[in-house]
């Protein structure tokens, strides 16, 4: 069993030009990332593109292999407990900032808009998140390899019991469309986040509904992320793993547990798709599509 000792710091990267103060952006990296990972070429992006920008990206431990692990290891709510506290000590935070969560981080920052409402997030952009969780792992090569497959054997043994869903990232957003009720009562993250349970959270819509734009983006050529449609908060019916029900038709819209209807309505629900793999983005479409249009 890989589990290292984790003392849960949590540390913020600060890149910031004093020339001008366009509004501040947070940053959550995705699995089997660091802050400084994958998404470095879109931190350096904006801070060319966006002079004066403030972008805090989020790093879980004192360095990167902490960090790394932590996406694997360390209990989602901590994750989301550590970086509001974070936030709102920041005062360069203090009047608002954007939200951007790559894959796994997309519901690590929904989760901080629903339980953080101090500074106000502005708009949230979640980047092949998996708001209805998945039902299948994806591929892993190289380094993180055996840390995949420890995992998959963890979530074949069982991703709903106790221990499991407290040790393993992925199991607190594994949603079994063949077991839903044991997903609905035992997932100790996406099910309290997508406000499934009988005794509703009526703060985590409340808080939601503060955002100006919440902006989902779909990868249509995803292979890492089962069902794709997740990142478009669309899931597999009930009982079947082929059949998609769309958004509209979902008791969490339809009773509107966490506000994605009423944004709907609002016209500030935005679903973007574009053509490519996980994560695969051009600046030029993330620029024209998203930054000029919701992050000003």
């Amino acid at each position: 069993m890989f589990i290292i000792g984790f003392v849960g710091a949590i540390v913020v990267t600060q890149i910031s030009n004093v020339q001008c103060e366009p509004t501040p952006i947070v940053m959550y990296h995705g699995m089997g990332d660091t802050a400084h990972g994958s998404i470095q070429n879109v931190i350096d992006y904006l801070t060319q593109t966006r002079p004066g920008i403030y972008i805090v990206t989020i790093q879980m431990g004192s360095n990167s292999f902490e960090d790394y692990i932590s996406t694997y290891f360390l209990n989602l709510n901590r994750q989301v407990e550590l970086t509001c506290a974070n936030i709102s000590a920041d005062p360069k935070l203090s009047n608002g900032y954007h939200g951007i969560g790559f894959s796994q981080g997309g519901q690590i920052m929904r989760a901080i808009a629903q339980r953080c409402p101090t500074p106000t997030m502005k708009s949230l952009v979640t980047i092949g998140g998996q708001h209805q969780g998945v039902f299948g792992l994806p591929r892993c090569f190289g380094s993180a390899s055996s840390i995949c497959d420890y995992i998959r054997k963890m979530m074949h043994y069982g991703a709903y019991l106790p221990f499991v869903q407290n040790a393993i990232v992925q199991a607190q957003y594994w949603h079994d469309p063949l077991n839903a009720q044991q997903y609905v009562d035992n997932s100790i993250f996406l099910a309290d986040i997508n406000n499934e349970r009988s005794s509703k959270n009526e703060t985590y819509r409340t808080n939601l509904l503060r955002l100006e734009y919440f902006v989902m983006v779909m990868f249509l050529n995803e292979t890492t992320v089962e069902p794709k449609e997740t990142e478009w908060f669309e899931f597999y019916e009930t009982g079947s793993i082929d059949r998609i029900k769309p958004l509209e038709d979902t008791d969490l819209y339809r009773n509107d547990w966490i506000g994605l209807r009423e944004l709907n309505d609002t016209g500030r629900l935005i679903r973007l798709s574009t053509i490519g793999d996980h994560l695969i983005m051009g600046l030029d479409w993330f620029q024209r599509n998203i930054v000029d249009k919701y992050l000003q």
